[in-house]
This record gives structure tokens, C-alpha cells and sequence, in this order.
């Protein structure tokens, strides 16, 4: 952890500036490749795997969980799957692509790893909440065979669940009631080397471009979608490095019609997943890019754009960008804000722990922390409170308003003890402002932070956040 460190500072001086005014990635924190958006109640949820920071390969040992309310503020909800979960799997390595979706009161997780052999194979995670705990929903594979990776779960407007996957191949069946198992089996889409499958135009791109005659498009990583009656399927295409594109049909059992790219090869990662989903009004597009220092095709972050639908349906073309997404809401200072509710950050890590509770840890002299569209409303803030954890080293956190630099509205002083803090505000604070947190201190890591909350006197009015 810390050499890693050591190495991200070397490029402090390059990239904070970035970092800053940059939404793209979503989390500067840790490594989130093959985003899966699913949005439940006033949330969207994300699901990920995680490349770890001394990765030279894919190295992948777990799972992570975040959320948002405003598109712009993400949440660490924490690593609550991991290959230790599937006794059957190989473990430390080859946690893959997977999504997440809730269907009868539980939440199901549909996961790739490797068996103990060192097969393909896909596996379901259970729980009762996004933050679990999960087990394992069956204590064996799913489904196991080459190239079964990368699921993706899909329930119908019937209620009717399905499942894809596949690298090399594209498989697909419908589950049962109890999501763990296939009604009638599984069976491949069929003419995955036809080019009349999935659009002769499109065999002829990749034979010009020097791929295999026998291709088609299609890479790994299905993402279905369904509009007005139309099934999507989205998916990384063309080979390596792979770009994105999509298909429809009619029915859920095709046939599939080549529609066109969708977005251009990632930026330093010779992969792409994601898909999108629909929130709060908008239309969003995930992704994975290899653009944080130290990134790239076995370092990938999760990043997401805004497109909108053709009047005929089609997913036009959507470029990559840095300032990512405008918000839909904002956060309430006046509430509990979780340490690990975010939009950007420097140097601060995550916690590796399963359940509800988490908190943001490598702290160092210099870190920040910044979280947008935060609402004071009319009212003035008179004390801000900070719950720190696991105190090292004495240091203090100071908070800034829009920018780092200049005067802080507060700063908090951590000389000991795993308590709360306070500190009175300056005068002078109300409306709406990105917020910073930044730690102050020696050369050793400090503390780790649980969450702040501002106080108020008086009376106040803000307009709705969370």
C-alpha cells in the first residue's frame, strides 16, 4: 500500500489538478474495472470488480459495492464478495465481471471466477441487502465451459428473468424462480461465426482492419436493455483493444441486428465494459478506462457519460470525457456524510471490510477528499463534528469551500483517541459548495475518518438532498 502510494505522489504535482476538476473516473480511491449500474428505490448501485494496486496481470481477488443518489457523490459501500465466498473457486485471483439485481425481496449477484481446476465457470451471490452479507447461493457453479465469464442478469417486463455470458461466444437462458437455475437449460446464440447474425458490414470492418475473417463483432461482456419493446444488447466488440457496440431485436431470442459502435476504444486499457441504465430521468453509459496514475489495462477505473436516445430509438455515438455527468441532487451537511461519500479524492483508500459500516483509511499529510453540490441552505452552520477512527499520528482536517487554498471555514485538531471532534465555523457559510476535506500532518499515516456533520443554530431552509 504504501509504495503505491509513494509512486502517486510522484505524479502529485501533475495530476491534482486533474483529479480536481475531473469526475471521470468515479473513484480515485481504488480500482473499480466492469462497472454494473442497477438502480433500486431513490439509489443506483453500482457493482464492480477490483484490480489490485501491484497488479501485472489481471489480479483479482473481490468485489465491491458502491451507491449514489446524485450521480456525482458515490458511496463505498464496501468488498463484500470475494473468491473466499465460493469454497469451489480458485482463490486470491480471477474475481471477474459480474452484475447485481433484486428480484423477490433478495439481491443476486451473478459473478465469474475460476473453479479450484481452473475452469470458467459463473457463480450467484445471495443476500438480503446490497451490503449483505452474501453467500453463496448454490455452493457449486452455475454454469462452467469456455469462455463463461462476464453475466449479465436481465428481468423482463413479465417478471421473467434471463441470463447472458460469454467470451468467444454468447450463451444465454432463462432462470427459474429461484434465479439460481436454468427453466430449460442454456443454449448459444445462434451463428456467433454467421455474419448475418450480427451485421455483414460489420464482418467486413473487422476483416479490413486485420481481424480474423470468422469474427464477429462481438467480444465479451453482454449488457441487455430493454426500450419501448426493443431489446439492446450492449458489449465490448472488434477484438483487442476493444470498443463498444450494440445490437437489437424484437424478442429476447433475437434476432440480433448490428447497430453500430457506441464508443470509441478506452483510454490506456485494451478493454471495455459496462452498460447503462436509465435514473432520475437520464440516460447513462458506464464504462472502464485506464486513465488514474498507475492506470491502465490491468489498473481500470469505472467512469460514466450522459447520452439520450434517437426519436428512433438508436444509441448514438458517445464520446469520453473528464468532466463526466452533471448532478441530480445534492448532500445535506446538516446529516450524517459518510467518509467514503465522495466525488474525487487524493491519496485516501478505502477499507477491504464486508458489511454496512466503512470509513476512509491511508491517511496522509496532503490527502483531500472533495464532495460536491453540498446544500447549506439559509441557514449558517455553526460547528462542524468529524468521527475519526484508528488514530496513528496527530493532525488535523481542514475544510474548504470550492477550492483548496485560501482560508478554511473549519479546521478540526486529532491529537488521540477513536472519538468525534468539533470545531466551530466560521461566519459566512450558506448556499450550495463543493466541500474539501484536507489532512494536514507529519510524514506518517494519521487516522482513519468515519464521517462528518455540520450544526446549525437558529432556523435554516435548504432546498431536497441527502
Amino acid at each position: 500500500m504504501m509504495f503505491m502510494k509513494r509512486i502517486l505522489l510522484t505524479v502529485a504535482f501533475f495530476s491534482v489538478s486533474f483529479g480536481i476538476l475531473a469526475q471521470n473516473p468515479i473513484s480515485n480511491a481504488i480500482y473499480t474495472p466492469d462497472p454494473a449500474p442497477y438502480v433500486y428505490g431513490d439509489k443506483l448501485y453500482l457493482f464492480t470488480d477490483h484490480d489490485e494496486d501491484d497488479a501485472t496481470y489481471f489480479l483479482m481477488k473481490d468485489w465491491l459495492v458502491f451507491s449514489t443518489e446524485d450521480m456525482v457523490n458515490w458511496t463505498y459501500l464496501g468488498t463484500q464478495v470475494s473468491t473466499a465466498t465460493f469454497a469451489w473457486a480458485k482463490q486470491g485471483d480471477r474475481a471477474w465481471a459480474g452484475q447485481a439485481v433484486e428480484h423477490g425481496g433478495k439481491w443476486y449477484w451473478y459473478l465469474c471466477c475460476n473453479t479450484a481446476r481452473g475452469g470458467d465457470a459463473l457463480a450467484v451471490a445471495v443476500a438480503d441487502e446490497p451490503t449483505g452479507p452474501w453467500v453463496d447461493a448454490v455452493g457449486a457453479p452455475i454454469a462452467e465451459g469456455f469462455g463463461f465469464i462476464d453475466p449479465t442478469v436481465f428481468i423482463d417486463d413479465d417478471g421473467t428473468p434471463w441470463l447472458f455470458w460469454g467470451n468467444k461466444g454468447l450463451w444465454y437462458g432463462q432462470l427459474n424462480d429461484d434465479m439460481v437455475s436454468f427453466k430449460d437449460g442454456y443454449r448459444e446464440v445462434p451463428g456467433y461465426h454467421d455474419p448475418e447474425c450480427f451485421g455483414e458490414l460489420q464482418m467486413k470492418m473487422n476483416w479490413a482492419v486485420g481481424h480474423d475473417e470468422s469474427m464477429t463483432q462481438y467480444e465479451e461482456g453482454p449488457w441487455v436493455y430493454k426500450r419501448d419493446g426493443t431489446y439492446y444488447l450492449s458489449y465490448p466488440a472488434g477484438g483487442v483493444p476493444e470498443y463498444m457496440a450494440y445490437s437489437t431485436a424484437p424478442t429476447i431470442n433475437g434476432p440480433w441486428t448490428f447497430r453500430g459502435r457506441i464508443m470509441d476504444e478506452a483510454v490506456n486499457s485494451f478493454t471495455i465494459h459496462g452498460g447503462n441504465v436509465d435514473f432520475r430521468g437520464h440516460s447513462y453509459m458506464f464504462y472502464h478506462n485506464g486513465i488514474l496514475p498507475n492506470g491502465g489495462g490491468f489498473h481500470r477505473s469505472a467512469s460514466v457519460e450522459e447520452f439520450k436516445f434517437g426519436e428512433d430509438g438508436t444509441i448514438p455515438f458517445i464520446p469520453f470525457t473528464a468532466d463526466g455527468v452533471e448532478p441530480v441532487g445534492n448532500i445535506n451537511p446538516y446529516k450524517t456524510v459518510e467518509a467514503e461519500t465522495m466525488s474525487s479524492s487524493w491519496g485516501v483508500r478505502f477499507d477491504r471490510l464486508s458489511g454496512a459500516d466503512h470509513y476512509v483509511t491511508s491517511v496522509h499529510n496532503g490527502d483531500w477528499i472533495k464532495v460536491r453540490e453540498v446544500d447549506f441552505g439559509d441557514g449558517e452552520p455553526t460547528h462542524i463534528a468529524l468521527k475519526m477512527l484508528n488514530f496513528k499520528h496527530q493532525g488535523r482536517v481542514e475544510f474548504y469551500l470550492d477550492e483548496l487554498g485560501g482560508r478554511p471555514v473549519a479546521t478540526v485538531e486529532v491529537d488521540g483517541g477513536d472519538m468525534m471532534r468539533m470545531a466551530p465555523v466560521r461566519s459566512g457559510v450558506d448556499g450550495k459548495h463543493d466541500v474539501y476535506l484536507l489532512f494536514r500532518g507529519g510524514d506518517e499515516e494519521l487516522f482513519d475518518v468515519d464521517w462528518w456533520k455540520f450544526s446549525f443554530t437558529g432556523t435554516r431552509s435548504r432546498s431536497s438532498g441527502h
